[in-house]
């Protein structure tokens, strides 16, 4: 299956989405997701001036082998931007493969390992009044486990609260859905890792209080603690039996997640911001987290994150997949893949795009009972709307950014 085409698809339906198309000579399409929240055109311009020229004409059928081509024969390997545009060319391969089997990709991967996959949602409030009805509200939509982020008294907006203030192209927009602030300069927001570290224990109690034993909670720290603060965040969280804590730390600083171990048995989740099997090396092998927080979209695509998972199995590591709505309908339906065929899966994050991604990209994914499935469409599942897609041009959006009350740039 020669490759006769490859084009990049930059649209903004609800965000901004980078998706790469290939085409092949007997005109079978694959989509793959490169989206990289609030640096996409960095992408763009590494797929159309360095990749896109070398797909005309290669055999689409080789998917291992182009990997390790535009991987090894780049010199310059991994981080993000590399990463996330050798993941799509990977996932539009798995799509066309899929489709001229005629086959879902999971059929390809091996086979289902299960029924469905455990999802979880965002709850979250301002209030503890605000976080119940969340909560509720996600029950409710059919989540059976829940993240819990909370406002914090004293600061005005912090990471993962869906009724913080959106303004300029995002006003009115759900902040846990879209963070990243269309305009020309990332927003600024406020932390205290004191006045949180007292505050979210109290909020877990009455969480647990309100809702029982029973349903599984998360809760994202978002890379904004020192090792002794974190350590000290999953000791005190003990009590509530969260499924995970996620991303005590910065997570280039790996070494730090043995001392938040030595400290607490609340499980960790990491890796959202890795990219490859290296940065996981140490975490897995010296098991230091329980849940690999990887999206294929940023990880090299199926090919490359399946190696990662099945590196992490040997340890008793599972997954638990990025899965926002900055990752496109591709990249979600991709992973939904991945995680329907391993051993080791975990949970699946899933937040629900809005109606205008759901028009640009068709799905044939259900979540039902809870539980998500890729469905059984040839490939991955998902097509893309050219012409709705041409109806949203490409935004300018950052991510906001954090300073402390002295004005110091802390982790967001």
């Amino acid at each position: 299956m020669k490759i006769a085409a490859a084009d990049v698809v930059v649209t903004s339906p609800d965000r901004n989405f980078v998706t790469l198309r290939i085409t092949t000579e007997d005109g079978i399409t694959g989509l793959g997701d490169a989206t990289l929240n609030g640096r996409e055109l960095a992408v763009v311009a590494y797929l159309r001036e360095h990749v896109v020229p070398l797909l005309v004409g290669a055999d689409a059928s080789r998917i291992e082998d182009m990997w390790q081509f535009l991987y090894r024969g780049a010199y310059w390997r991994r981080g993000p931007v590399t990463m996330a545009s050798i993941a799509s060319v990977d996932m539009a391969l798995w799509d066309i493969k899929g489709k001229a089997a005629g086959m879902p990709v999971y059929q390809l991967l091996g086979g289902a390992s299960r029924e469905g996959l455990l999802a979880y949602g965002h709850a979250s409030g301002k209030s503890t009044e605000e976080l119940f009805e969340s909560v509720r509200d996600h029950l409710e939509q059919g989540y059976r486990a829940i993240r819990v982020q909370t406002g914090v008294p004293g600061l005005r907006s912090i990471y993962g609260i869906a009724s913080n203030t959106t303004s300029g192209g995002n006003a009115g927009v759900r902040y846990d859905h879209e963070p990243a602030q269309r305009g020309a300069r990332p927003a600024e927001e406020d932390w205290d890792t004191r006045a949180y570290l007292r505050h979210v224990p109290a909020v877990f109690e009455a969480v647990r209080n309100e809702f029982g034993p029973e349903l599984p909670l998360l809760h994202d720290a978002h890379h904004r603690l020192t090792p002794i603060q974190a350590a000290s965040l999953g000791r005190s969280l003990e009590p509530y039996d969260l499924f995970w804590l996620e991303d005590v730390t910065p997570a280039e600083n790996q070494e730090a997640l043995r001392l938040v171990r030595q400290h607490t048995t609340t499980p960790l989740a990491i890796g959202e911001v890795f990219n490859s099997v290296w940065d996981y090396q140490h975490v897995i092998r010296e098991q230091l987290i329980d849940y690999v927080r990887s999206a294929v979209t940023h990880t090299g695509g199926i090919t490359h994150l399946r190696k990662v998972l099945d590196y992490a199995a040997m340890y008793q590591v599972k997954s638990g997949m990025h899965g926002p709505t900055d990752v496109s309908p591709v990249g979600m339906a991709a992973a939904m893949h991945l995680a329907l065929s391993i051993h080791n899966f975990g949970i699946q994050e899933y937040m629900k795009h809005g109606a205008r991604t759901d028009a640009v990209f068709r799905q044939s994914f259900t979540f039902e009972g809870g539980l998500l499935h890729p469905g059984d469409a040839p490939g991955l599942g998902v097509e893309l709307d050219a012409d709705e897609a041409g109806r949203h041009p490409y935004e300018q959006a950052y991510l906001p950014y954090n300073r402390l009350a002295d004005g110091t740039v802390h982790d967001w």
